[in-house]
């Protein structure tokens, strides 16, 4: 898109907003406060690096498609999410599962992983200038095709996935010394059953004796940050997930970490916006996921949609930002992967850059003086505001392609870069 238009656009928006009391110098500023953590996992399918065929099996999720040229080693994934991040406005981080380590081509189990396994990792961040956040992966291993972990009654797999806990932390805190800034350490565990089990208690009691022993040892809070995922149900394990959001949001707030809200891991009707001021009423930070469930947690490529809307809003409207850690969680093989990565993320940064643009004063003093119609009105004449030329304005003062031209980037990244894989 050519700059003077942009400009242009930008001028007759700014006008447009500044008549509503909104700044879009200010709120350009704030967008870098909008940091995402960038999930290393859309550009392989989940697959991880612990062998050199690497599916992802079990767990209850999928990824769906075959495109070409998905990255299989981590040189590969590290250059495809370069290239993203040079399509993307603003400021990221990489989000990182346990079984990317950099194995060297050896077989290395999930109890015995260390920080050299992820040394070559921080030296890349580093470069870059980013951090890093970490994950234990709980899944495609065989000691997982039973369907419990943390909480299985074997007590050897447990052990097991106990220690895998601690060494996850272990990395994960090396990581936040490294880079300087926390790293957020995330448990999601699969655990659960397909047909209606008798003993749910027996199972999440193990799962919190097992939670309690891997955070045992403590870590600085500048360091890392733990957090615990919930998620209503997967593949196969339909009838019961032993790590429920009632489970998990009791946990957290009993034991000081952080609760994990993904946007699909609820059912359909619940909004994940809506839990963020309530769970911020008793936890100090909250984790998001922000993902686009279609009738089940399928982690379809994020869009500019309402229900991402309404979580950034809610984060706005309250001051939230440094209190949320906001990460994505989609994998979609149907698609080039590098461009899901940036209509995703450039998705989110939308809905933020549209909730900062918002005259939330004003609104909310319509509503407190019980002026519903004014409210309404006002909300209405927003959606038809010019934010996309603030938007691209935004891509033109971080050097990035604004509008549509982002595509074509893509698609020459496909055919120099992707189609010789």
């Amino acid at each position: 898109m050519n700059s003077t238009k942009i400009e242009k656009a930008y001028q007759l928006a700014k006008e447009q907003y500044a008549g509503i009391g909104v700044d879009t110098e200010a709120v350009i500023e704030k967008m870098n406060e909008v940091v995402i953590s960038l999930h290393c996992w859309q550009a392989d399918d989940v697959g991880g690096f612990e062998t050199a065929d690497a599916t992802l099996s079990g767990g209850g999720i999928q990824a769906t498609g075959n495109y070409p040229g998905k990255a299989t080693t981590i040189q590969q994934m590290r250059a495809d999410l370069e290239k993203v991040m040079e399509l993307l406005p603003g400021k990221q981080r990489l989000n990182l599962h346990a079984s990317y380590g950099d194995f060297g081509g050896k077989k290395v189990d999930r109890n015995e992983i260390g920080i050299k396994h992820f040394q070559s990792w921080i030296d890349w961040a580093k470069q870059l200038g980013i951090g890093i956040d970490f994950n234990g992966t709980y899944f495609s291993h065989p000691k997982a095709a039973d369907g419990f972990t943390l909480s299985s009654k074997d007590e050897s797999i447990r052990q097991f996935w106990v220690e895998h806990l601690k060494r996850c932390r272990e990395i994960g805190a090396e990581m936040g010394k490294q880079l300087g800034t926390p790293c957020v350490h995330n448990t999601w565990v699969p655990d659960g059953s397909k047909d209606t089990p008798i003993d749910r208690n027996g199972h999440r009691s193990l799962l919190k004796k097992s939670l309690n022993e891997g955070f045992e040892k403590p870590y600085p809070k500048e360091l890392l940050k733990d957090a615990v995922e919930s998620k209503l149900f997967g593949i196969g394990l339909e009838s019961m997930t032993v790590g429920s959001h009632d489970f998990y949001l009791g946990y957290a707030i009993k034991n000081s970490k952080l609760i994990c809200l993904d946007s699909g891991h609820f059912h359909p009707t619940e909004q994940v916006g809506d839990k963020i001021s309530s769970c911020l009423q008793f936890a100090d930070e909250l984790l998001l996921h922000i993902t686009r469930p279609v009738r089940w947690d399928s982690d379809h490529v994020v869009a500019l949609n309402d229900e991402v809307q309404l979580i950034a809003s809610e984060i706005v409207r309250n001051d939230f930002l440094k209190r949320v850690n906001i990460g994505l969680d989609f994998f979609d093989a149907s698609i080039n992967r590098v461009g899901a990565y940036v209509i995703g993320t450039r998705a989110a940064q939308k809905a933020f850059l549209i909730a900062l643009l918002e005259p939330t004063s004003t609104l909310l003093k319509l509503e407190e003086e019980e002026k519903y119609f004014e409210r309404l009105a006002m909300l209405e004449e927003l959606k038809t505001k010019p934010f996309g030329a603030v938007w691209d304005y935004y891509c033109l003062k971080n050097s990035v392609p604004a509008g549509e031209g982002y595509i074509s980037e893509v698609l020459n990244y496909e055919k120099e870069v992707l189609s010789k894989r």
